[in-house]
């Protein structure tokens, strides 16, 4: 049986394979730039989905703004610990950055019963209290921590919110474009925790290439 084993040429084949269709099918769509390009490339690599041409939102300047939160010693808060998994941890702590999920933090179970809230809302509050200053909200599962972010109207240095769904998520994200956040949103139902690890990949190897 022959198949292509090495994991490197899997990957550079199918974004070969992405960029044709595209070419293919949508021959007059422009990318606003490389980065632009490479994080929805990588987001349609991770889901086989080309709606994400189309439904990835970004805020003015957020890909500058991202850019510069991650090339400094940032925190990136995660709603899952799916999307934890995913983001590339060891190019991260190159930039001095780190992830972390508090879901399953005693803490956040605790204040989640005694305050009859969600565990994503719950984990956000804990999030927010830390003292450090550049902070990073990367959410793709829960639409109730994107809304409890923005009831907090903080100020915080970025957001990738994604989160995936029927009961709120495509009202979460609309609250997020609507917010002041440098973000990176996804329009309707659609995300998940693998597209917003691939959202932040994309920004990480954009910039050990810079």
């Amino acid at each position: 049986m022959h198949y292509i084993q090495q994991p490197q040429t899997i990957e550079a084949n199918s974004f070969t394979i992405i960029s044709d269709i595209i070419r293919e099918t949508r021959p007059d769509y422009r990318f606003a730039s490389p980065l632009h390009e490479a994080i929805i490339k990588r987001v349609i690599h991770t889901t086989a989905d080309f709606d994400w041409l189309d439904i990835l939102w970004f805020s003015a300047d957020a890909l500058g703004q991202l850019c510069d939160a991650l090339r400094h010693p940032c925190i990136i808060y995660t709603d899952t610990t799916m999307a934890l998994s995913g983001i590339n941890k060891r190019l991260l702590a190159t930039f001095g950055g780190e992830c972390r999920c508090y879901i399953s933090d005693p803490r956040v179970v605790r204040a989640a019963k005694t305050q009859g809230m969600t565990r994503s809302m719950a984990a956000v509050d804990i999030a927010i209290a830390e003292e450090e200053k550049n902070k990073l909200f990367v959410f793709g599962n829960a639409p109730t921590a994107l809304f409890r972010l923005l009831e907090h109207n903080v100020t915080v240095s970025g957001v990738v919110g994604v989160p995936v769904g029927f009961v709120g998520a495509a009202e979460s994200k609309e609250a997020l474009t609507h917010s002041h956040f440098p973000a990176i949103a996804a329009l309707g139902r659609k995300g998940g925790s693998n597209v917003a690890a691939a959202i932040v990949n994309a920004l990480l190897y954009h910039l050990r290439e810079a």
